[in-house]
């Protein structure tokens, strides 16, 4: 594989109004594909031009008053970002890396907004991964016009009892048989983009086994709840997803009968490495504006950058940075290569990926000082410059599998099974 410099994505030039990318020179990819770098490329400017104008707005918003970024998602649907993920026969780009060149996607997507990022990695990783394990007749219904963008995909397995824990016991949502069909009763908690979603793929108890299934939500006895409000990644729109006697035909069962937790372990560990990638983005665009910060703001008569405790404290977090990147590369790359549940490395990545970021962030909080804990400033109405990445950050280490649960994926792999249980 040739060596390839993350310094060819973009130039100082292309990006004015930024602090500079300080991984363009301290970090070189030794692993992505070329492709996978042209797409890091492409994304760049397409969220440069695209995310980064309206983030203050999203980082801001109120789930309940502002809702769903639809500009956002519809532009990134012109630009074809959707496509990046899946194969040409849906109108996908058909790469031959797809999910490096995704989880690449979303790093860079997360450096402006984590908000966009999630909507895009439920979107994609996570409802139109599941639909893309379906029939052609799913795929062709479903997941082709969530390439497209024309509609929004939604993915359901926790519930108010049920996250981490998806096993039969803790799912409460049942499905059985009527006639030909199945109908399904419970209630999804969290469910992203499920506001505005036209369909949602849901986990389910089938007798004792899990199934999914693609539920439409203008489906009569499925209702959509109140929006929740966050503390961070405000333009994530979640909610609760209630299911009624919902009444469906046998062509909504995605994959087998019985066979729906291979299904969304599945998904999981895709997902796991888009947020992975989601941390690395926001770790970046914390470091970047601490350094440019580090550098210009003067104390005691010079730089805080003189000072011994933040050079050394930025080193050891682009080390930090440099690892976690080349971790959910790996993972992906892995994934790509035919290993459907790259589990250790899909772990290491999302735990040190999202620990990162919060570190950063916290970081970054500290070294801005009052304005770093400034959301807007009243002399001006100037936003506070890394406020929104220190309350979104928080949320990778619990969604999709908290900290405590890629540790103990590990500990699984480290002492086995019938010793961490």
């Amino acid at each position: 594989m040739s060596v390839i410099d993350i310094t060819r994505v973009s130039s100082s030039d292309d990006m004015p109004d930024q602090p500079p990318r300080i991984a363009d020179t301290l970090y070189h990819d030794l692993v992505s594909p070329e492709e996978v770098v042209e797409v890091r490329r492409r994304v760049r400017q397409v969220a440069l031009r695209d995310v980064a104008p309206v983030a203050d707005r999203i980082a801001r918003g109120d789930e309940r008053l502002d809702g769903f970024p639809r500009d956002v998602f519809d532009r990134l649907a012109t630009a074809g970002i959707y496509r990046i993920p899946f194969a040409a026969d849906v109108g996908g780009d058909g790469l031959a890396h797809p999910a490096t060149a995704t989880a690449t996607a979303v790093e860079e997507v997360a450096y402006f907004s984590n908000s966009v990022a999630a909507i895009f990695d439920v979107h994609c990783i996570l409802a139109g991964n599941a639909v893309n394990q379906g029939t052609p007749e799913q795929r062709r219904r479903w997941l082709a016009p969530v390439v497209a963008g024309e509609i929004v995909g939604s993915f359901a397995t926790s519930e108010p009892a049920a996250s981490s824990d998806l096993s039969p016991e803790a799912v409460q949502t049942v499905a059985h048989r009527r006639g030909d069909g199945w109908v399904l009763n419970g209630r999804k908690r969290w469910i992203t983009n499920s506001v505005v979603a036209a369909f949602v793929v849901v986990l389910a108890r089938t007798g004792d086994r899990l199934s999914t299934f693609i539920v439409p939500t203008d489906t009569p006895g499925v209702r959509v709840g109140t929006p929740d409000r966050k503390l961070g990644n405000k333009g994530q729109i979640t909610a609760d997803v209630h299911l009624d006697e919902v009444e469906l035909g046998r062509e909504s069962l995605l994959g087998t009968e019985g066979g729906g937790l291979k299904v969304a372990l599945q998904t999981l560990t895709y997902g796991r490495i888009g947020i992975a990638a989601a941390g690395v983005g926001m770790a970046q665009a914390a470091f970047d504006r601490t350094a440019a910060h580090l550098r210009t703001r003067v104390a005691f008569g010079e730089p805080l950058a003189a000072r011994q405790h933040w050079q050394f404290l930025m080193a050891d977090r682009a080390t930090e940075i440099a690892i976690s990147r080349d971790l959910y590369l790996k993972a992906a790359m892995r994934l790509d290569s035919g290993t459907r549940f790259p589990e250790p490395e899909a772990a290491m990545a999302k735990l040190r990926g999202t620990e990162v970021a919060v570190l950063m962030a916290r970081d970054a909080v500290q070294a801005f000082g009052g304005f770093g804990f400034t959301q807007e400033l009243g002399d001006d109405d100037s936003s506070g410059p890394v406020e929104a990445l220190y309350r979104d950050s928080k949320i990778g280490e619990i969604y999709e599998g908290a900290s405590e649960v890629q540790r103990w994926v590990l500990a699984r792999q480290i002492f086995g099974r019938d010793v961490v249980g």
